[in-house]
């Protein structure tokens, strides 16, 4: 896998996927916290797949 994402976009991206699973166990329970997985595990392996399919690259170093 090809590093596409770069460090705030890998910032951002782990926050907003904390952010959205804390909301099932703090706020209501709903599955749509669960939704908070993909921007996490994009921003853990630093790699996007939409962003493979549209050609975006925020990684200088790559």
């Amino acid at each position: 896998m090809t590093r596409n994402a770069g460090m705030k976009d890998r910032v951002l991206r782990v926050i907003l996927g904390v952010a959205l699973i804390a909301i099932v166990f703090v706020g209501p329970q709903t599955a749509w916290g669960w939704m908070g997985l993909a921007p996490l595990v994009t921003g853990l392996v630093n790699n996007c797949p939409l962003y493979n399919i549209l050609g975006i690259k925020t990684c200088k170093a790559c």
